[in-house]
């Protein structure tokens, strides 16, 4: 057999192992007919022939004389890294997440998403333990209710009436974290092969999640002012997504924050194509001024408000929130139940609660809004002098989205930083069409120590074209 030939055969061999891989074929399935196989993929019969035949001496598929070929009854688990295009490590967001979830003392995160332990209000946390310390033990050892604690549910309330959005206690479901909430709407709403509409650059764990969920992701490309409206309206006619996730204000990774103009647009084309979204407001609290929310102007309709806590008070007390309409809460309580027997921990949501409650919670959030603003202007001149220039200046929170210098890659500096013990996260992490190859989201809460600029400043001179 030719080289083209054998070429052509691992070409449908792969075509196989990736649809098993990804469950698009189950096992006991029939894969496609020979004659069907080879005119999707312009290939001979007989090459499809060849290449079957090879999968099931691997035992991978087996024959059954007239009537086909099927999986095999033993598949091997679901590897998430095996769904998609390879990517270079620089650029996988779960090799991204785990450089910066298992960094050591002596690594700088300037790529990471959270404040530095000593900006948090831990004192205000440390009395909420002593106090729950002397709480009822069934505080300390019984199982979450199934909607979370009351307590934390009517403060939700209370603040999402603040911003417009009218959502009784009994439409708020407390969940493990923010992500668990997007994990049980993506249970709830979406079956694999589904289409879910992400902005383009977008929270990388967004990707990685609902690649987990075996859906299509298509990417939008996000403008200062919120999703291009021609490109999405464009995605929703071409795709017919089931789910848009996005966040609204002070974007990850851009910062930016939708308009009142674009969020009309935007539900407006939603209600018209029967697509549901997601608003993760998780940075809400960084805002200087209240933006437009979508859940408010939609009166949570199709739109689903999720958020937690871990960027404003600890990242190790997980809790998240979803709110919603009731049938859905409803269903939504169910799949909690099933996935998780139960709402978060009532230790966590009573110390989610007693913080939010604690004199000083707001006080401390106005300060660190003002030295975040500081520290944005600070960050962004340092890195100026270095060639690397913010998109836009973010209204508030703690990311700079940055454009590097022409000719310079994000994850060849990523990879030459990392050797310097610098965690740095390269915009093709961030970008479903891997089009944001000269940008960096950098993170200014964790750019005190001056190495930082000094790594980033050597390796591009090293790497300089």
């Amino acid at each position: 057999m030719n080289t083209a030939t054998t070429t052509r055969t691992g070409m449908i061999m792969e075509a196989v192992r990736s649809k098993i891989a990804s469950r698009v074929l189950e096992p006991g399935e029939r894969l496609p007919s020979i004659r069907r196989f080879a005119t999707t993929h312009g290939v001979s019969p007989s090459t499809v022939v060849e290449a079957y035949d090879r999968l099931a001496a691997q035992g991978i598929i087996r024959s059954r004389p007239g009537s086909g070929f099927f999986v095999s009854g033993t598949q091997a688990p679901l590897a998430l890294a095996d769904i998609g295009p390879p990517l270079d490590q620089e650029i996988d967001p779960f090799w991204v997440s785990r450089q910066s979830l298992d960094a050591g003392a002596d690594m700088l995160k300037p790529g990471c998403g959270w404040l530095p332990a000593d900006w948090m209000p831990n004192d205000a946390m440390r009395r909420a333990i002593r106090a729950l310390a002397r709480a009822d033990d069934t505080i300390l050892t019984d199982y979450g209710s199934t909607r979370g604690g009351a307590n934390l549910r009517h403060l939700l309330a209370r603040q999402l009436a603040g911003q417009g959005i009218a959502a009784g206690p009994d439409r708020i479901l407390l969940t493990g974290s923010g992500t668990q909430a997007i994990d049980l709407i993506c249970r709830f709403l979406l079956r694999p092969g589904d289409t879910v509409l992400v902005d383009d650059p977008c929270y990388f764990n967004f990707q990685a999640l609902l690649r987990a969920h075996q859906v299509k992701i298509v990417g939008v490309a996000y403008t200062p002012d919120g999703p291009d409206m021609g490109l999405f309206t464009e995605a929703l006619t071409s795709h017919k997504p089931r789910l848009y996730i996005t966040n609204s204000a002070l974007h990850n990774p851009t910062g930016a924050t939708i308009s009142p103009q674009t969020a009309h647009q935007v539900l407006n084309a939603a209600a018209e194509h029967d697509m549901v979204i997601v608003e993760d407001d998780i940075f809400a609290e960084f805002e200087p001024d209240p933006s437009p929310r979508l859940a408010a102007l939609d009166g949570l309709d199709r739109v689903i408000r999720i958020g937690s806590f871990s960027k404003t008070l600890s990242a190790s007390i997980r809790c998240g929130y979803i709110a919603a309409r009731p049938d859905w809460v409803e269903a939504l309580v169910d799949l909690q139940v099933a996935t998780n027997f139960g709402g978060p921990s009532p230790f966590a949501t009573e110390l989610v609660f007693s913080t939010l409650s604690d004199g000083s919670f707001l006080k401390h959030m106005e300060a660190i809004r003002t030295r975040l603003a500081r520290r944005r202007r600070e960050v962004a001149a340092r890195l100026a002098d270095a060639g690397i220039v913010p998109w836009l200046m973010p209204r508030g929170g703690f990311y700079l989205w940055c454009s590097l210098p022409e000719g310079h890659d994000a994850s060849a500096l990523a990879r030459a930083a990392l050797k310097d013990n610098v965690i740095l996260a390269p915009g093709n992490v961030f970008s479903v069409s891997q089009s944001m190859a000269g940008f960096v989201r950098f993170n200014v809460s964790q750019m005190a120590d001056p190495q930082i600029l000094d790594v980033i400043a050597s390796a591009m001179s090293t790497h300089e074209d």
